[in-house]
């Protein structure tokens, strides 16, 4: 059966990994999307991390499925090839700095007067208004501004770092498929076609603000614990590996302690869930003897005790090790296949799993205008591609 977004056409012009995988989830959802890139260099992330003549690991997990079309909007009769699929289109994405999809002609101002029921998604750094709208803003810039850097900061000195991964590109683009699609919802409903902004700054200040602001957020609290109640959780060492426990209620804190041979969890100062949060520094006693023993036991070990006493902990993987997991392997978590160009492929299914309308990994990510005849071909523009392609419209 079709997935839930079956009958949705997205008209994507963004670039990068916020935008694209936003109509990346949407279309392993079902959704038809058009990915609008520029001839020649096309999405700059072609290019970035490891790459495959054209098809790099960013691109194929946020654009499989999608078409993509090489057109230059630098040239009118290109930004004229963008408003025709943009009349028949449902969603039109876009993540240009703000002021430059105004210039282009293709705001939603001027794309709502023929497709007045379009959604009109527009990601940018910083939004359309305030003094730092104008700021280019990739991930690590907004990670700083939005307080990640400062949460994450090193236990022993104090220093920000940096995620070694994008996330404030991923929370937008999570941010803006829920959005796109409360929306699509809101449009069935009657509400009929909107803009929606989604700036990556506010996406991401949402994400932190749920369980890493606790003093910003209560102010009138006592503030004698950190703001996020995550902070200061470690690694455990073992002799061969690394792992992480999370004892929570009173049972998993006996548990993790039974496992690696230590006592005094049943001290009045750390049994209980409320005497812990009080007693922080004799908690970190007890949980410096478990990583004092941990370093003498294999990590296999150390798991399958505290997994017998139903505490919650986790091998520490690396991406590389997951394919090899007995549950990655059950569920059927990654999924092998080959792309044409870029070679053999391994990659996560969609996360959700929809009882009567599943979604499912699409075609391979497009190679650049990979489907620019066979869309000008839909808008009525056969006889015209040759003469597009020697003008440099279209690539």
């Amino acid at each position: 059966m079709p997935g839930p977004m079956h009958g949705i056409k997205i008209v994507d012009l963004s670039i990068a990994l916020a935008g694209p995988w936003a109509g990346g989830i949407l279309a392993d959802q079902g959704a038809s999307v058009i990915k609008v890139e520029t001839p020649g260099i096309g999405d700059l992330v072609r290019w970035i991390g490891v790459s495959q003549g054209g098809i790099s690991a960013v691109i194929q997990m946020c654009n499989r499925g999608k078409r993509s079309i090489a057109v230059n909007l630098r040239e009118e009769e290109g930004r004229q090839i963008v408003r025709r699929l943009a009349r028949e289109a449902d969603v039109f994405l876009q993540n240009f700095r703000p002021g430059v999809i105004e210039r282009l002609g293709l705001s939603y101002e001027t794309l709502r007067e023929e497709n007045p029921n379009l959604i009109y998604a527009s990601i940018s750094g910083f939004g359309a208004t305030g003094p730092y709208r104008d700021k280019s803003a990739y991930d690590p810039v907004v990670q700083a501004y939005a307080g990640l850097c400062d949460t994450e900061s090193d236990l022993e000195n104090e220093e920000p770092r940096l995620l070694n991964q994008t996330p404030a590109d991923k929370v937008t683009a999570l941010t803006a498929a829920q959005a796109i699609s409360a929306a699509l919802f809101a449009r069935e409903r009657g509400a009929g076609g909107q803009h929606i902004e989604i700036p990556m700054l506010e996406a991401v200040v949402n994400f932190m603000w749920a369980d890493a602001a606790g003093n910003e957020i209560l102010r009138d609290a006592d503030h004698n614990q950190p703001s996020s109640f995550a902070r200061g959780q470690k690694l455990w060492r073992y002799k061969d590996g690394y792992a992480v426990a999370a004892p929570v209620s009173d049972a998993d804190f006996q548990a993790i302690c039974e496992a690696h041979g230590v006592d005094g969890y049943d001290d009045p100062d750390v049994a209980t869930m409320m005497a812990r949060r009080v007693n922080r520094d004799a908690v970190q006693v007890v949980l410096d003897r478990v990583m004092e023993a941990a370093a003498g036991m294999s990590v296999d070990d150390a798991i399958g005790r505290m997994e017998a006493g139903k505490a919650p902990c986790g091998k520490v993987l690396s991406t590389a090790e997951l394919h090899a997991d007995p549950h990655v392997q059950a569920r059927g978590i990654l999924v092998d296949s080959e792309h044409p160009v870029a070679g053999r492929l391994r990659q996560p299914r969609p996360p959700i799993h929809f009882e009567k309308t599943p979604s499912a990994i699409g075609d391979p990510a497009p190679t650049l205008g990979q489907h620019t005849d066979e869309l000008l071909r839909e808008l009525g523009l056969s006889d015209d591609i040759a003469r597009l392609r020697e003008a440099g419209i279209v690539a």
